[in-house]
């Protein structure tokens, strides 16, 4: 894979990067209408979404970063993106070029002080694993395998001209409207911050792997604050294929299941006993290891759910609250879905929207198991987000509504069913967590 030698760190050339991108999207928009005259409206359609989708991470790939990490969450999305869209983006999860063994060396020395030379035994200049904020690179000291993260330069101070830059796309798509909007581009600009600063995710990365170290099947590294700063991360290599890939050849249904137990337990647990959770579940974070276990990795981005949010969201998610009309709307306003100056249609289609989204959305925490291979489900899921994506209706409606809380946590459940569905697990138990906890 080819290298960089440098990237784009100030306002201007990542501005000029993605109005280049830009550029590339409206010749493949004129390409679009010419293609309508020879083929059908799908064929047409599927050529500009292939193309928009190379085009458009071919510039954030450059760029990497928040910009770059956007792509990654929205790779997540695969019931609102088109499928070209969700392969592209989805390689910012663990694919994405590197920087050249040159910059890497100079990049460490400047966010350590040392060459990496003068502190480990053996280090491999060439990545062996790069994504959206950092890239891996193979280690050894005192006869320990170690995996050593380095943060790409200049990525921490580009994140809110990055997000400017979005801005406006984002208010246009989600049809955004009122004065009180910028909370959630400060929910994730608060979050991507979090995600640059290395010193907090070790300290965030060791209280998650001793608090959930007694969950069956579950393994995590261990990590050397010693060999770590603000911008590098050293832990141990963990030996294992990434979920990914191990779900294209898995034919065991009994390892399905194992594997499936273990994710939801841990995200179970994480979020009603912990109230804080590892709010990026893709599969580039998680390996497979040779004994069927599941290696958690990346505890970067960490959720704290408070309890004026976590109670009304899962209060939703019984069945009897969704069928109580006037407790259903109740809850709407306390999530603040619902808006006291909504107006009487906002009202209407609102909560006939979400009524219809949670009624399929919690259908795993009305029984005590729940096959999440069933395609049935996911089919419907996809089904409703493409009924209401393609809403004129909603388009008129203020799109300004929900608790900022509700971008990461549904980040997390969105992320986590995608998963359990990837690995095709069956007969998971939902309620374990009450189990685990008494076990402590």
């Amino acid at each position: 894979m080819k290298t960089l030698n440098s990237i784009p760190t100030s306002k201007i050339q990542r501005a000029t990067k993605l109005v280049q991108t830009g550029a590339k999207v409206g010749v493949n928009y004129i390409k679009y209408y010419g293609d309508k005259i020879t083929k059908t409206e799908v064929e047409a359609k599927q050529r500009l979404n292939e193309n928009n989708a190379e085009d458009i991470y071919d510039g954030l790939k450059q760029l990497k970063g928040s910009a770059l990490k956007v792509a990654q969450m929205l790779s997540m999305e695969k019931s609102i993106l088109p499928q070209a869209y969700v392969e592209k983006f989805s390689l910012a999860q663990f694919s994405v070029p590197p920087l050249s063994p040159p910059l890497v060396v100079k990049t460490f020395k400047n966010y350590f002080g040392k060459h990496p030379n003068e502190l480990f035994d053996q280090f491999n200049t060439t990545s062996v694993n790069a994504a959206s904020i950092g890239q891996v690179h193979l280690a050894e000291k005192d006869g320990k395998k170690l995996a050593v993260k380095i943060q790409y330069p200049g990525v921490a101070n580009s994140i809110a001209s990055d997000l400017a830059l979005v801005k406006p796309i984002a208010i246009k798509m989600f049809n955004i409207k009122g004065k009180d909007s910028d909370k959630y581009f400060k929910e994730v600009e608060d979050k991507l911050v979090e995600e640059t600063n290395y010193i907090l995710e070790v300290q965030q990365s060791k209280e998650v792997a001793n608090a959930c170290s007694h969950i069956p099947n579950l393994r995590f590294p261990k990590y050397y604050e010693e060999l770590s700063s603000d911008r590098i991360i050293t832990m141990d290599y963990m030996q294992g294929e990434h979920l990914s890939e191990f779900v294209k050849h898995n034919t065991s249904q009994e390892m399905s299941n194992q594997l499936g137990q273990a994710l939801w337990d841990f995200y179970m647990y994480q979020i009603h006993v912990l109230r804080k959770v590892h709010a990026d579940p893709h599969p580039g974070n998680f390996l497979i290891s040779k004994d069927g276990e599941l290696i958690a990795l990346d505890f970067g981005c960490m959720k704290i759910i408070p309890d004026d949010f976590y109670v009304p969201y899962f209060e939703l998610a019984r069945k009897d609250s969704i069928e109580n009309k006037a407790f259903f709307m109740q809850k709407l306003y306390e999530l603040e879905i619902l808006r006291t100056d909504d107006s009487p249609e906002e009202i209407k289609f609102f909560s006939a929207l979400f009524h219809d989204l949670l009624s399929l959305f919690t259908q795993p925490f009305h029984n005590e198991t729940f096959d999440f291979s069933d395609h049935t489900f996911f089919d419907k899921i996809g089904e409703l987000s493409e009924r209401y994506t393609k809403s004129t209706e909603l388009r008129k409606m203020n799109g300004n509504r929900g608790s900022k809380h509700f971008i990461y946590m549904n980040r997390t459940f969105f992320g986590l069913y995608n998963l359990m569905f990837d690995l095709k697990a069956q007969n998971v138990q939902i309620n374990n967590f009450h189990k685990l906890n008494e076990a402590v």
